[in-house]
């Protein structure tokens, strides 16, 4: 997430380069290495099935159980072994995230419009039928992940949703498969990495095949999501986290650098960027990350995140920054100036966008606030938006023509299906009009 030098012609300001990131090159998930062995995982599961699945498990996350799913008794019961406070702080986000998708979904309305006299045209949003949600468990188990995919998914009326998270010895993670079963998930499986996502869509999991797979994991999650889809549907494609921010001189720079610091904190390969107006204030900022660096626990992570990801830009004026930061098209953007309205209105590239020095990334990221953190990295903002209930359902179109309209479309078909040679097409329309016509 930097400014390369080819997209310098494309910003009209003046901006200079305070902090350039150390390293560069190809994301992890299109190293060569990764794409192999994703083609080879996904081949040998879809030929050899749920055996295949197994014994990747086992081989992989040393799963030793009897069973790959999770009992609903065994499920309902995930959160006894945690605090109250825990569970509470669990409760709150799930309720949260499931208020704004239900909000979402009211918000996406069926319609049927008399396009011409007799002519009548419409949509209506029908759910999937099946969804397989990856709940990830590695060094950071992603508690709120449930929420955004299993919960959002129900929000929107899908009948099945499986979820599949990586085993954590016998079982998996006990907190974030009690987020699933607070997020409403029908059936739960302790199996993780590309097993896991060919598990899904192959229908190995006692299930049809999903039509959907959303949710974020390593590498080999998302390369495995890649070669799937067209197989089945997908979310996005999101790589390392990503945080930016625009700042001016009024914005507290030490919750600056506490905010880039709390996403670098994702991964060693987790860009921050930080876009201000006044180079002061950027160096201000750098010296807090330095700072906040030399007593975070998770130093060993945010410390090479920054030193090989992070940027900081100064442009010369509001309207700059603006530029800068859509060419940057972060997932997480987050707006701390004397006028936060101005950018909101005109920034239009970012995945979730978190405005006022009382926003900050961490509060979507645990689903506190209600929005989805299911986003799109690497510039995907630029085109697509985040995971939303809008995600689960197809916007279904449908028409319906009565006799009196037939010669306001036949005619038209006719005379365009002439052209085109289709003569097949045509005869659907002249046929029609044949009969209008008696």
């Amino acid at each position: 997430m930097q400014i390369a030098e080819r997209d310098r012609a494309y910003i009209r300001g003046n901006f200079t380069t305070l902090k350039s990131p150390a390293v560069g090159g190809v994301p992890a998930q299109r190293l060569p290495e990764v794409i192999e062995t994703v083609s080879v995982m996904l081949g040998d599961i879809e030929r050899n099935g749920i055996d295949a699945v197994v014994r990747y498990s086992r081989q992989l996350d040393a799963w030793s159980g009897q069973s790959l799913e999770v009992s609903p008794e065994d499920l309902a019961k995930t959160g006894d072994s945690l605090s109250a406070e825990l569970r509470e702080a669990l409760m709150a986000s799930a309720e949260r995230t499931r208020l704004f998708a239900v909000e979402q979904r009211e918000h996406l309305t069926d319609f049927e419009t008399e396009l011409l006299p007799g002519v009548f045209t419409g949509q209506k949003y029908v759910p999937v039928a099946r969804v397989g949600a990856y709940l990830p468990a590695g060094r950071f188990p992603i508690l709120a992940s449930a929420f955004m995919t299993v919960g959002v998914a129900k929000a929107a009326g899908v009948p099945s949703v499986v979820a599949c998270t990586p085993p954590t010895g016998p079982g998996g993670h006990p907190a974030v498969l009690y987020a699933a079963y607070l997020a409403g998930v029908d059936r739960a499986f302790t199996v993780g990495g590309v097993q896991a996502m060919a598990a899904m869509a192959f229908g190995l999991l006692g299930e049809q095949p999903a039509d959907i797979l959303v949710g974020a994991g390593n590498a080999y999650v998302t390369e495995a999501k890649r070669q799937l889809f067209g197989r089945v549907g997908i979310d996005l494609l999101a790589g390392p986290s990503e945080v930016a921010v625009i700042a001016d001189e009024t914005a507290d720079a030490e919750l600056v650098a506490a905010d880039l610091l709390g996403q670098a904190e994702h991964g060693p390969q987790s860009p921050a960027s930080l876009v201000t107006t006044s180079q002061e204030f950027g160096e201000e900022v750098m010296r807090h990350i330095s700072k906040q660096l030399r007593t975070l626990d998770t130093r060993d992570i945010a410390g090479p995140a920054w030193r090989d990801y992070g940027t900081v830009y100064v442009a010369e004026d509001r309207a700059t920054a603006v530029q800068i930061m859509d060419l940057l098209a972060p997932e997480h953007l987050e707006i701390q100036t004397s006028d936060d309205s101005y950018y909101h209105a005109n920034l239009h590239n970012y995945g979730s966008i978190f405005l006022g020095p009382w926003s900050t990334v961490a509060y979507s990221d645990k689903g506190t606030s209600g929005t989805n953190h299911v986003l799109p990295t690497g510039g995907g903002a630029r085109s697509s938006a985040g995971l939303s209930v809008s995600r689960f359902l197809k916007p279904l179109t449908f028409q319906r023509v009565e006799k009196a309209a037939t010669p306001r479309l036949a005619n038209y078909v006719a005379t365009i299906s002439g052209f085109e040679g289709m003569e097949a097409h045509k005869a659907t329309a002249t046929l029609r009009l044949d009969r209008f016509n008696r």
